[in-house]
């Protein structure tokens, strides 16, 4: 049986290159906030980790940040996380468990992933994308084929990905 209503064109993709311990990162959450709320699920954002050698804990941050999305609370995590990414830098690997207990999540299961090493894979993944297409620093955004820097500056980015998203949108009407 086939539905006879028409396809419903892919959401447009924003790419968000992270480090979950990179305070510009924090910085970045409250546009992040704002393009959810103007375009829901006509919207999808990814994250994509890009851990920094300087960061050293954003490597288990981010495995850390795919076993709570692997539990459903991926975003919320993610947000959690990077609003104190002070606290993170202070105690490791512990305060990410600690969050994914305050999150209600499986926290013993945190400890596991973090030890067994079950998402590396998806990191390093991540990360070689970032570097196979340019990404030096965090945050970086890809949207529609065009890469934006969000290390130095957040200034106008936001405007700049809201123009390209109304431009990909419309594009599909």
């Amino acid at each position: 049986m086939s539905d006879p209503s028409p396809a419903r064109a892919a959401a447009p993709v924003l790419d968000v290159w992270c480090d979950l311990q990179c305070p510009d990162c924090r910085d970045a959450l409250d546009d992040l906030r704002a393009l959810r709320a103007r375009y829901g699920d006509r919207l999808e954002l990814r994250l994509r980790h890009f851990p920094l050698e300087k960061n050293k804990h954003s490597f288990a941050a981010a495995q850390a940040a795919e076993e709570a999305l692997e539990q459903g609370s991926g975003w919320e995590y993610v947000e959690a996380v990077l609003g104190r990414v002070e606290e993170l830098g202070r105690k490791g690997e512990a305060f990410l468990v600690e969050v994914a207990r305050e999150l209600g999540l499986d926290a013993e299961e945190f400890d596991t992933a973090l030890i067994d090493g079950r998402h590396i894979l998806i990191v390093d993944a991540d990360q070689a994308e970032g570097k196979a297409i340019g990404v030096s620093g965090t945050p970086t955004y890809v949207i529609g084929g065009e890469r934006l820097d969000g290390g130095k500056s957040q200034d106008g980015l936001r405007a700049r990905i809201e123009e390209i998203t109304d431009r990909l949108l419309a594009g599909q009407e």
